[in-house]
């Protein structure tokens, strides 16, 4: 991620008029972060270490780094016919293993017009967060969706193949929209439980970061939300130092 307010591209005209209404809005709550797990030792990723993953993304960035003055966070805007653009932020060698919580916090403005994660050609989001493993040659990844229209709990969209395994498992869906909500998960149990058939003993891969994307590709709509307060939790005792 590039430094300044503003990451290069975006349609001026219309975020100029969506970040008006989020300035109108900013009263909403902010929500707090609960206590961490016990001994365990918290690891903020800064957002400012978020960066296009050239790979998977169109030549033009949607996102910008703000600063308010009480937070700072990613904010996405999608517009069509902009090609998407996901952010990644590499964990480090030192939290490849051994991570027993991840807490962000996410807010979606814009909700993509009749998307559904769960109906092909409608798959898109205003708020996903990517979690990524990689064993030897084959990367796996989870998409946490906040949908338009998908059931909250839903999984969907799954690939497999020697190179790849994916699912998309909806943790929010529709409305409120403006309004911060914060989440923790267990990475090692939801490795197990999607790519491992549940197995509580199975061995978990290596973490290698956390990626962000807001879309409306599919259903050619417009979308928007924030992005903050990504924190990883590992125990004391294995933690680097």
């Amino acid at each position: 991620m590039r430094d300044g307010n503003h990451l290069r591209g975006g349609s001026t005209r219309v975020s100029r008029a969506v970040c008006a209404a989020f300035a109108l809005l900013s009263v909403l709550s902010t929500g707090v972060l609960a206590n961490p797990p016990p001994e365990a030792r918290a690891f903020p990723i800064d957002v400012g270490r978020f960066e296009v993953l050239e790979r998977d993304s169109g030549p033009t960035s949607y996102y910008w780094l703000v600063d308010d003055g009480s937070q700072r966070f990613v904010r996405g805007i999608y517009t069509p016919p902009l090609a998407t653009v996901t952010l990644f932020a590499d964990v480090g060698d030192g939290l490849r293993r051994g991570v027993d919580r991840i807490r962000f916090r996410w807010r979606p403005w814009v909700l993509p017009i009749g998307a559904n994660e769960c109906v092909p050609g409608r798959g898109d989001a205003a708020a996903n967060v990517y979690i990524a493993w990689k064993r030897g040659m084959r990367w796996y990844g989870l998409k946490l969706a906040w949908s338009s229209g998908a059931p909250p709990g839903a999984t969907c969209d799954s690939k497999r193949n020697p190179l790849v395994a994916s699912d998309t498992l909806v943790l929010r869906s529709g409305p409120p929209t403006g309004e911060w909500r914060e989440e923790e998960i267990d990475p090692a149990a939801l490795f197990r439980e999607h790519f491992e058939g549940g197995n509580p003993a199975a061995e978990v891969p290596e973490l290698q970061g956390i990626g962000i994307l807001t879309d409306g590709d599919q259903t050619r709509s417009m979308s928007a939300a924030d992005y903050a307060d990504f924190v990883l939790y590992k125990r004391v005792g294995t933690a680097s130092r």
